[in-house]
């Protein structure tokens, strides 16, 4: 996986700063995934993941664990939210074989996972605890980056090259046996690298949101999923060259700047077309985190810590901070 992130790691990290500075007036308050039961006040805003696990990607469902991929082999862990303790629960498929992005499905019976450079396309079935589908999409060069349900269909960004991949998903939750390819047009420009990265729904449902660290300095750009033609979304004079991954609560947009190690909120309208900025999250803790999920009232990110040279004791962390 060096490869895939000798940009982010070539680059360095920025120093954080503690705290949410508010940006501009919040007309109510986000709306939390999940039970709006927030976590007791004895559940730990921290808590460590396996020594050189190298996590990228989170996802909570409707119970309080989190689950987190690994970057080295391609593990699923999973941490209880109330404890921080937590085990690896699937088996990844050995080295070179990562999970990046992934997501839980809402009956929580299967995750979607992303992965990487390997160009695959898996679905894990959390009973059996094994992958029940394994697809290989793209080409040369290609890297399954980051995922999103939908309800009809699994959602993956191809952070080198300018298309979307689409796996379908019936009214009984069960995954497609194909996957097809949603070239990307309109306002999309493919960089000379790492290009697509987080994936989100707009607040109406009705498209895509992704990362692009190519159009004007990084933008977040709406997709319709029928063409894939994409149009730049407003946000003023907000740029997120190092948008990671994206979390949607409500109109509230979460972007994951990962160098830069703070996570940017936007209000968004409806059809997700323009965005004001809100507020800007920091954290001392922060160790360039990369993705987000939430529950109850709190936001869980991963430290990928791409700043430092992975090793087999390299420590990892999951914090946890407040929603805006």
């Amino acid at each position: 996986m060096e490869r895939s992130f000798t940009r982010r790691t070539l680059l360095g990290s920025a120093a954080a700063l503690g705290g949410a500075t508010l940006l501009g007036p919040l007309t109510g308050p986000a709306q939390a995934a999940g039970p709006a039961a927030a976590p007791g006040r004895a559940w730990p805003t921290r808590f460590a993941l396996p020594n050189g696990f190298r996590p990228e990607g989170i996802t909570i469902g409707r119970t309080p664990f989190a689950w987190l991929g690994s970057l080295a082999d391609g593990d699923v862990y999973r941490a209880e939210l109330a404890t921080g303790r937590g085990r690896v629960v699937i088996e990844g498929l050995g080295r070179d074989r990562s999970v990046v992005g992934l997501k839980i499905d809402g009956p929580e019976r299967r995750l979607y996972l992303s992965g990487g450079l390997s160009r695959e396309i898996r679905v894990a079935d959390i009973r059996s605890r094994e992958i029940v589908r394994n697809f290989s999409v793209g080409g040369s060069g290609s890297m399954v980056n980051d995922v999103v349900l939908t309800p009809g269909a699994a959602w993956f960004t191809d952070s080198f090259r300018p298309q979307l991949y689409r796996l379908p998903i019936d009214r009984d939750g069960e995954p497609g046996r194909e996957v097809a390819t949603v070239a990307l047009g309109g306002e999309w420009e493919q960089g000379r690298d790492f290009t697509a990265n987080g994936i989100a729904r707009t607040p109406d449902g009705r498209a895509l949101l992704v990362v692009n660290s190519a159009v004007a300095g990084g933008s977040l750009m709406r997709v319709d999923p029928r063409t894939g033609v994409a149009r730049r979304v407003g946000l003023g004079d907000l740029k997120i060259p190092h948008g990671d991954g994206l979390l949607l609560l409500g109109r509230d947009l979460y972007i994951v700047q990962q160098r830069l190690n703070r996570v940017e909120v936007v209000r968004l309208n409806d059809a997700g077309t323009e965005g004001t900025p809100v507020a800007r999250i920091t954290d001392p803790r922060f160790r360039v985190p990369t993705t987000a999920a939430a529950w109850g009232r709190r936001i869980y990110l991963p430290n990928a810590r791409f700043d430092v040279q992975p090793k087999p004791d390299t420590d990892y962390d999951v914090v946890a901070v407040d929603q805006v």
